[in-house]
């Protein structure tokens, strides 16, 4: 049964479905005047938008239907950000909630709406196949991911977060090779030899196998290429993102092995697990162990010690990927760009002194 509206002028009336049509002969104009109103308020004088937006709010009219906007544009007016996990994990990591923040207010001042794309919970729903988008930004998925693979067949225009989808897909990445090998010279300079490397990855995998992670692989790169130069062989200790204590443990087996003074750390959350895997063993940061963290996050600066650290700015990226994507949806050529990573230091690293 149709919605119908109770005249408050006349309560035994009764009005029909308010239309834009409705709109239109209330105020003496066009459907497309009134449309234009809503969609395109740039080709209306404000005294003329004023009147037809009070008298839609007088007949109850909320707008043109979005479907049939969407389908006459041939856009829908909301992009896609594909994660490997639910929201809430990303939410519960404050480096992945800045980046998802800044990537919404970019596409919110571009006009478009950001639509979160998580792994199916039930086969006949995929959101990367069946949800209505424009495009897609691809963020903490592995590449052969099932929603990478949807997104590809669909044609999609995407932008790749963090990612290596292949010379064709445009993307916004940071120097996480550099950063990393900026961190390992860090530790060097102080004197370091016995350094250990906690990064992301199965912790049934060997030091050896690559992540699935493209900023995993690229860090430990930088790492281990910063620490040949000197002669170096760290110790790699591997650990998932889930359960929360996978980096506590790995960080207590990388140092029950003996004699590390220094830790460099996928991120600032396993730094902290270092930090206290540490104090478990009665090691004092900075006196009997460094750390070494990664990201910035907010904790970094807040933690006692606080952590020295390589900084990627976060935000700038969140904005650069958004606006790229928008860019590509409005017909713009492809571009690319590798963000710088700068260490921090702070009250976590120190002088080797031997135990």
């Amino acid at each position: 049964m149709p919605l119908t509206l109770s005249d408050p002028g006349d309560t035994g009336r009764v009005m029909g479905k308010v239309t834009l049509q409705s709109v239109a002969d209330e105020v003496g104009v066009s459907r497309m005047t009134v449309s234009n109103a809503f969609s395109r308020p740039d080709q209306l004088s404000a005294d003329l938008r004023t009147r037809i937006l009070e008298a839609a709010d007088r007949l109850g009219y909320v707008g043109p239907d979005p479907a049939a906007r969407a389908l006459a544009r041939g856009r829908v007016g909301s992009v896609g950000l594909l994660l490997n996990g639910a929201l809430s994990e990303a939410f519960e990591d404050q480096v992945s909630a800045a980046f998802v923040a800044s990537v919404a207010d970019e596409l919110a001042a571009r006009g478009l709406a950001l639509t979160v794309l998580t792994p199916p919970k039930d086969p006949g729903f995929v959101p990367a196949r069946d949800v209505a988008i424009d495009g897609a930004l691809v963020y903490t998925c592995e590449p052969r991911s099932a929603g990478v693979e949807w997104l590809s067949r669909r044609n999609l225009p995407v932008v790749a977060v963090d990612q290596d989808l292949g010379s064709s897909v445009p993307g916004v990445r940071v120097d996480d090779r550099g950063g990393a090998a900026q961190g390992a010279r860090h530790l060097l300079e102080h004197g370091h030899r016995r350094i250990g490397i906690l990064t992301l990855g199965a912790a049934d995998a060997g030091a050896d196998v690559d992540s699935e992670s493209y900023p995993a692989r690229e860090r430990l790169t930088g790492w281990r290429g910063a620490l040949a130069e000197a002669g170096v062989e760290p110790e790699v200790v591997l650990a998932p993102y889930q359960p929360h204590d996978a980096a506590l443990d790995a960080a207590r087996r990388l140092l029950e092995t003996g004699g590390i003074t220094g830790v460099l750390c996928f991120s600032d959350v396993f730094a902290l697990a270092a930090v206290q895997a540490a104090a478990e063993l009665g090691l004092r940061v900075p006196e009997d162990l460094s750390v070494v963290g990664y990201d910035d996050n907010p904790l970094a600066s807040t933690s006692r010690p606080t952590l020295t650290t390589v900084r990627q700015d976060i935000a700038a990226k969140g904005h650069l990927a958004a606006g790229m994507l928008a860019d590509l949806l409005d017909g713009r050529p492809p571009r690319s760009a590798v963000l710088p990573a700068t260490l921090l230091v702070r009250d976590s690293t120190g002088p080797v002194r031997h135990r």
